[in-house]
């Protein structure tokens, strides 16, 4: 009897290999090859396989009929907003995240809403009926459309799919799921990918959209092959500490809607709580009189946020000082402080220097260089910036300070958060009237006109 062909494939790209290598020769990931037996190919003799003519199935642009609803709502708004609008028929959306941080809370919890008009299938393959019950008292969840399946075959829930025709699918989780054809165990790569696949071909067929909660591996990643993102049509990662109140929900792919955009929850005792309004959570408990802080207005997709930035700036106990940047590209912390000594004369050398975004932000554009700066600069001459100044915009290696995109909506946050000043680009100014806005918005040219306006 021949031996069994063993190869190994890439858990990241997908790369085979006859044997184990620690560094991946495709992507270049470490320790990401893992043992797999592939199926034996069928071989059909030459001219045995009828043609098949599909010009019948051709059809125009025109011809595709567009029905009056082709999304469905969620009941939150937040996850609405990620999604794009909603859900859309036949959609395959991918939610990751790590353990513990809300993915079956978050799906449960929009079952009650959708469950009013349309019918819900909920398959688990972690927990048992009588365990999907009592979080679902927890979270008040008694729709009478909702319906619970306990199983790990995929080909058979694709079966159930197809013959009872529900509304919306969950499936949690797609590590659980399996394959009686395929030999290797659940999670592994092969029964992810091809259980995803199976899943991709039913949603598509029946126009019905489906839920696949993803875990994460110890990278942050989820878990699988990297092919299975983009088998589905939205890959949603849900963020945040597990010790923390808050979450963010953000796309990473999406086929049918923006990648822009963010969701915000607090993870409250019944659930999750949409968080409607970013910017008074992420100031609440703002210090007073204290130097080293300014506000930031991060644009996430087409929402503006606001944002507080802190900077310490203290004398080193060590022959090299520490650098420590957290929500902000740490190269770009060292760009700014560069600028800072080389423009305005500040000395950075011997301090140690620690820059903070609280609530867990990232300020990945351009328009928190400014703020950036500004609060280094506080930090080291020691004065306090004004609890009602915000500021924003790109800082050149000039030290000129350029111009930003949406100023206006940035503007408009600031004014309904109750700021009073603003510090602008001055490129931008021309781009809006300031006699419209009940605050004082000066405009800068330099990154020293900016420090002499908090100095």
């Amino acid at each position: 009897m021949a031996k069994a062909r063993t190869v190994y494939v890439c858990t990241e790209c997908g790369y085979e290999s006859p044997k184990w290598n620690g560094k991946c020769a495709g992507c270049g990931a470490w320790n990401s090859l893992e043992e797999s037996t592939p199926a034996p190919a069928v071989k059909s003799a030459p001219g045995a396989r009828a043609s098949v003519d599909l010009s019948d199935r051709i059809l125009e642009l025109s011809q595709v009929d567009m029905e009056s609803e082709v999304r469905y709502r969620t009941g939150m708004g937040e996850l609405d907003r990620v999604l794009g609008g909603g859900l859309v028929k036949g959609e395959l959306v991918l939610l990751g995240g790590e353990p513990g941080i809300g993915k079956s809370t978050l799906l449960l919890q929009i079952c009650q809403y959708l469950g009013q008009n349309h019918s819900v299938l909920y398959v688990s393959g972690e927990e048992s009926a009588r365990q999907i019950k009592l979080r679902a008292q927890r979270l008040g969840v008694d729709t009478e459309s909702l319906y619970l399946l306990t199983v790990n075959d995929a080909e058979a829930i694709c079966d159930t799919i197809c013959s009872t025709e529900p509304d919306v699918v969950i499936i949690d989780s797609i590590q659980t799921m399996s394959l009686s054809q395929i030999s290797s165990s659940p999670g592994s790569l092969t029964q992810v990918r091809e259980c995803t696949n199976l899943f991709m071909h039913t949603a598509k067929r029946q126009e019905i959209p489906i839920f696949i909660v993803g875990h994460v591996n110890k990278d942050g990643a989820i878990a699988g092959p990297k092919v299975m993102e983009h088998i589905v049509d939205a890959v949603l990662y849900f963020e945040g500490e597990r010790h923390l109140s808050y979450r963010i929900l953000r796309a990473v792919k999406n086929r049918f809607g923006s990648t822009n955009e963010i969701g915000v929850f607090e993870m409250i005792d019944k659930g999750l709580r949409e968080v409607e309004n970013p910017s008074q959570m992420l100031l609440a408990g703002r210090p007073h009189g204290v130097s080293g802080t300014c506000v930031a207005c991060v644009m996430e997709g087409s929402r503006p946020i606001l944002a507080e930035v802190q900077a310490l700036a203290t004398k080193s106990g060590f022959s090299s000082p520490r650098r420590m940047s957290t929500g902000v590209d740490f190269g770009r912390m060292a760009i700014i402080m560069a600028v800072l000594e080389k423009r305005l004369g500040m000395f950075f050398g011997t301090l140690d220097v620690y820059l903070n975004i609280v609530g867990g932000f990232r300020l990945d554009e351009p328009a928190g260089d400014l703020p950036v700066a500004l609060a280094l600069s506080s930090c080291l001459l020691d004065k306090p910036i004004d609890e009602k100044l915000i500021a924003f915009g790109e800082i050149g290696l000039g030290g000129e300070v350029r111009s930003v995109t949406h100023l206006i909506q940035r503007v408009r946050e600031a004014e309904r958060m109750g700021f009073e000043t603003c510090i602008v680009p001055k490129q931008s100014l021309q781009t809006i009237d300031p006699s419209q806005y009940n605050m004082r918005i000066i405009g800068v040219s330099s990154l020293k006109q900016a420090v002499s306006v908090i100095a």
